[in-house]
């Protein structure tokens, strides 16, 4: 039957797929807390059980931590088609602080709000209600047609919140059966609240701890204030040398591997009418403080960063202490692209920070991770058959779009398994994903389902 007829069965079952979108939203599956690891395969079983019903051969996968979900269907008989992977993960942040929630975190419900009905919970956004609109889209289609449309595999991961530690070692055990033509990852949003959005790069990320050690002891300042070197003194030289006047990052080759943008995407990008005042006057201010000459859009998709993420040294408590810290530390975070080597920037930084130690004072780094960059071609048929399905079902035509922060799965299913991968989301800036009072839109539920479908038709072929 045709797509119609899908797209149609979606907007009658809508009722029920949110009520087992908010079955799935009551199991508390925070992975980075041991208390809920019992949750965290209750999850998974739900996850089997839902798709060995629609046709699936679905089975929970062990891991050194929480487990994957893998399942398979090889499609309408004869099918020739693409075989699609698609990606999504189960596990949930913490619900810290519990007193900032409006309602139990993992008691979802249906919320009328001024813009609308939303579903309100802990992963209703990120990712259980993104993951879902896939998982519903499949079953319209075999309840429809009586088969899923394609050649199917569905992997959906336990450990995403915490760090992903069993990802890649999972990956490459089990790369035969994970490795398709395509992969489909649903963890993103729309771009605005009308315009449907394929990522096709993230920045990559790199994250450096560093403390600068002086005396052996915090020091009374009346008594040793300027003949003894202050870390924290230090520190703000560190820190104020790494831009210059015109936002750049100084550090030595940082600007290895960074690529301007197509005239082809400048001008989709331009198109978008990214108003930056508006992006930053919600948060209370106004001007872009990137590299002079760049554009707002262009700073938080294209080009690469350094920020200082929190700085501590000294008395920070109530009231006033005069003293000399002993230490002083920084966290400082790169976010990278194009083919920025974020080991190589790893190393130039700290010769730059090591170049600027005093003599009556030492340095110790602590590293946080290191990934690369992706970058996603469009040239795969694929994203232009996925972009004109999106346009068929939004007021607004999809977009190739950057992503500012970063998602290493995109990454793994280039490097580990030679995929190209398209993310596709429905979620929205103000869903409060990782914050209390966490939603998704009912609407993107909806429209997501039917975004899923019409990409599967337009991918099956």
């Amino acid at each position: 039957m045709s797509l119609d007829h899908v797209l149609s069965h979606i907007d009658t079952d809508l009722e029920n797929a949110t009520d087992r979108l908010l079955e799935l939203l009551r199991i508390p599956s925070i992975s980075t807390d041991p208390a809920y690891a019992d949750a965290c395969d209750k999850a998974a079983d739900w996850l089997v059980d839902d798709l060995n019903g629609i046709g699936f051969t679905a089975s929970k996968r062990a891991t050194p931590g929480h487990p994957m979900v893998v399942a398979h269907c090889d499609g309408p008989d004869g099918y020739t088609g693409p075989h699609i992977v698609f990606y999504g993960h189960y596990d949930v942040q913490p619900v810290d602080p519990l007193d900032l929630w409006d309602a139990d975190p993992f008691a979802p419900a249906i919320e009328d709000t001024a813009k609308g009905r939303v579903i309100r919970g802990r992963g209703s956004s990120d990712d259980k209600g993104q993951l879902m609109t896939f998982v519903e889209a499949c079953r319209a289609y075999v309840a429809v047609n009586g088969a899923l449309p394609a050649k199917i595999t569905i992997f959906f991961e336990g450990e995403e919140e915490s760090g992903s530690p069993s990802l890649v070692p999972f990956m490459r055990d089990n790369a035969d059966e994970l490795t398709g033509d395509i992969a489909l990852i649903c963890d993103t949003g729309l771009f605005g609240e009308e315009t449907p959005a394929i990522v096709t790069t993230l920045r990559g990320l790199l994250g450096e701890e560093i403390t600068i050690t002086g005396a052996s002891k915090d020091l009374h300042s009346g008594m040793f204030g300027g003949a003894a070197m202050n870390p924290a003194r230090v520190l703000s030289r560190v820190i104020a040398s790494l831009h210059d006047d015109d936002g750049r990052v100084t550090v030595d080759g940082f600007y290895d591997g960074v690529p301007e943008l197509s005239p082809e995407v400048a001008a989709q990008w331009e198109g978008l009418g990214f108003d930056h005042g508006a992006f930053l006057g919600e948060v209370g201010l106004a001007d872009p403080a990137g590299e002079t000459g760049r554009t707002a859009l262009e700073m938080i998709w294209s080009r690469p960063t350094c920020e200082v993420n929190g700085m501590t040294s000294g008395y920070t408590g109530d009231g006033f202490k005069t003293v000399l810290p002993s230490k002083a530390s920084a966290k400082i975070s790169f976010r990278m692209v194009g083919q920025q080597d974020p080991h190589k920037i790893r190393e130039a930084f700290r010769a730059q920070v090591r170049s600027m130690i005093p003599a009556d004072c030492t340095v110790d780094f602590h590293d946080h991770g290191a990934s690369a960059a992706s970058q996603m071609s469009t040239d795969h048929p694929a994203f232009e058959q996925a972009r004109a399905a999106l346009s068929d079902e939004w007021p607004r035509p999809a977009a190739f779009v950057g992503c500012g922060g970063s998602i290493p799965i995109a990454g793994h299913f280039k490097t580990e398994l030679g995929m190209d991968a398209m993310l596709i989301g429905f979620g929205k800036d103000d869903d409060q994903i990782h914050s209390p009072n966490e939603k998704y839109d009912l609407s993107s539920f909806h429209k997501g389902t039917r975004s899923w479908a019409r990409i599967l038709d337009a991918l099956k072929a």
